[in-house]
């Protein structure tokens, strides 16, 4: 067998598997994969965005913002084992991607929205607010100025 098409072969077994990432940064791509690996490269910036505005808000780290209790619903009454087959998806390798540049996202682009949800819904909370982006299917909000 060549060893290119052994080496390829084994480059997209890994691909397949968990990442070689922090904790934190397994709960952030967990995350963005469980509330938008459907939006794109975009969507899940944009919610990658609004745990970086939390976490200036509230002065917390991503984990504790991730898995606050009612903030993220992926996480409601689940663990990353719970989780772990997102790593499957097809969108894994774009939220890995975002992860690795969480740094680099700047809050800003989403005019520093702190909630989303989709399109499809109107949480009690959002009923008096002003939507300050869309993005997909993700309406983004601003409540804490």
């Amino acid at each position: 067998m060549n060893s290119n098409l052994l080496l390829c072969g084994l480059l997209t077994l890994a691909a397949c598997a968990e990442p070689s990432l922090t904790k934190e940064q397994e709960i952030i791509a967990l995350t963005l994969l469980a509330e938008a690996r459907g939006e794109g490269v975009e969507g899940m910036e944009a919610v990658a965005m609004v745990i970086k505005q939390r976490m200036a808000n509230r002065r917390q780290t991503a984990s504790q913002v991730c898995l606050a209790p009612k903030q993220f619903s992926c996480w409601n009454g689940k663990t990353s084992d719970n989780l772990r087959h997102l790593w499957q998806s097809p969108a894994a390798p774009n939220a890995i991607d975002v992860v690795r540049r969480f740094d680099e996202l700047d809050p800003a682009v989403i005019g520093h929205a702190d909630h989303y949800c989709t399109v499809n819904i109107q949480p009690f909370w959002a009923i008096v607010q002003v939507p300050v982006v869309v993005i997909g299917n993700h309406t983004f909000y601003r409540l804490n100025q």
